[in-house]
């Protein structure tokens, strides 16, 4: 059976594969769709990260294709519904680098509430700017988590070990769940209206798609921070970015946008004097994490097909 691989994968789990696959990498196919339409259909298994667009104008040229890996969690980038109706099976990496990104959201909460970002700039620039500077503690603040997952009960256990409170936004969890992470589940508007710092753990979807606006930061009450390490989309950048101008919002963080790279036209607005933390979608991305979500694909693709 054939394996492709489209993005980067931790070594050792490509050489396991290659024991028991015919296996190629080729990182170019994963901005290369037209060219990925025409190979396709010689693979039996795709392995992409976020960037490979896995659309149904893709998946309609494939023949033998069985496997989807995806090294990561979210599966926007992948025609879901099209590889459920054609018995493709798709494998996201769960849970794998969770620790990854909770790690990111709290040294962000922290460093924002510190101002790091501005008085780094400013005493880089050889400026002294040590008491008109006013930093915050995360100890009492109240952690607004939209999404209780995996990723969303790290967050809340970490900040947690600060004293900081935890309420949080999530349809699909249970209360009693989220009492056992000492976090009381809100409504959304309750969540936007109480929180310091907002972390969203949410996936794309049409629901959640432009979720951050002008009307949703209206209801935000005491000028929080927003950190955002899971879809660019559930943002609208433009909205946020003049919600700092206007002092609606303290801070700010991304580490995904709504077009990636991030677009000119947004990073022209940014300036080097905010209070924000921008970063390339590499929150869920460290040497161990890699590791992890390599072997964890994997060992998904050997158990599916010894079957």
């Amino acid at each position: 059976m054939k394996i492709l691989i489209t993005e980067f994968m931790e070594g050792k789990s490509i050489e396991i594969l290659k024991t028991k696959f015919d296996v190629t990498f080729d990182q170019d196919l994963s901005n290369n769709p037209s060219k990925l339409k025409k190979i396709i259909s010689n693979f039996d298994i795709l392995i992409v990260r976020n960037k490979t667009q896995v659309k149904k104008e893709v998946l309609e040229n494939t023949t033998n294709l069985k496997f989807i890996g995806r090294l990561g969690v979210g599966l926007d980038n992948i025609d879901t519904e099209y590889c459920k109706n054609n018995n493709i099976y798709v494998q996201p990496a769960t849970g794998m680098n969770a620790d990854s990104v909770a790690e990111y959201v709290i040294n962000s909460a922290l460093s924002l509430l510190k101002n790091i970002p501005i008085a780094n700039t400013e005493t880089q620039k050889g400026n002294w700017p040590r008491n008109s500077i006013i930093s915050r503690e995360l100890k009492d603040k109240t952690i607004g988590i939209l999404g209780f997952g995996l990723i969303g009960r790290k967050v809340a256990k970490i900040s947690q070990i600060f004293d900081a409170n935890v309420i949080a936004f999530d349809p699909y969890v249970d209360q009693n769940i989220a009492k056992k992470f000492k976090t009381k589940l809100e409504t959304l508007e309750n969540v936007l209206n109480n929180s310091h710092v907002i972390s969203l753990h949410i996936p794309l979807t049409q629901e959640t798609n432009n979720l951050i606006n002008n009307e949703s930061i209206k209801l935000m009450k005491k000028k929080p921070i927003i950190i955002n390490s899971s879809r660019g989309g559930i943002i609208n950048e433009e909205h946020l970015i003049d919600a700092y101008l206007n002092n609606q919002i303290s801070g700010f963080a991304l580490d995904v946008f709504q077009n990636e790279p991030v677009q000119h036209n947004i990073l022209e607005k940014i300036n080097p004097t905010f209070n924000c933390i921008i970063t390339p979608h590499n929150a869920g991305v460290t040497e161990e994490s890699n590791i992890r979500v390599s072997q964890f694909i994997a060992e998904s693709i050997i158990t599916y097909f010894k079957k």
